[in-house]
């Protein structure tokens, strides 16, 4: 055996050693900070998009729609019309539904499906904010927080899921239920307002 092989040896069994007792210790749980940090840097996020969206696509959807001819002309339409207030509901219900996730991950030590794919498709999120901004080559609301809080919470949160042994194997379909998720949730919510506000005035 090569000099200090043997106590590299134990070094690495005390390491191991206390890694299991650490896991033990905690349940193969994570805490607050990992699941309810998950709706805190949400709030920052979306609070980003609330302040700039409707003034930014007011202002930049004529340009966009010229460099991008082949996007179909609804969603220019939609985007012109969205106002202050239908984006503001539709980011809370939004909010309701990264509340219930996080909660959710919080009851379960972070083991929840529901809690893990919120998780990936907030951090998915993040990343189609760079892709927009890199497409028009310009700033997109969202793509400041999204490279400062989304990815690196999201990858800090996955990183402490996987200390806790509960980080659910991630498969590419994962990412596309994530997306999915996200998208769902931001489409019926945008509707649900719309409605709402509608009614409200008459």
């Amino acid at each position: 055996m090569a000099p200090g092989a043997g106590e590299a040896r134990g070094e690495l069994a005390d390491s191991l050693t206390m890694r299991r007792r650490e896991l033990d210790a905690s349940g193969g749980r994570v805490g607050a900070g990992v699941t309810f940090g998950l709706l805190a840097a949400w709030a920052l996020h979306d609070a980003e998009e609330v302040a700039l969206v409707p003034g930014w696509a007011h202002a930049r959807v004529p340009e966009l729609r010229e460099r991008f001819p082949r996007v179909p002309a609804r969603v220019w339409r939609q985007l012109e019309s969205v106002d202050r207030w239908e984006f503001t509901a539709a980011v809370a219900g939004v909010g309701v539904v990264v509340a219930a996730a996080a909660a959710d991950g919080h009851r379960t030590g972070g083991r929840s499906a529901f809690y893990q794919a919120a998780l990936n498709g907030f951090g998915l999120h993040g990343v189609v904010h760079l892709a927009q901004a890199a497409a028009v080559r310009a700033y997109t609301p969202g793509s400041v927080t999204s490279p400062l809080v989304v990815i690196p919470f999201t990858l800090w949160a996955r990183g402490r899921l996987r200390d806790a042994g509960v980080l659910r194997p991630t498969r590419p379909g994962d990412a596309v239920r994530g997306l999915g998720l996200a998208a769902v949730a931001t489409a019926g919510t945008h509707v649900l307002a719309r409605r709402l506000l509608r009614k409200a005035r008459g």
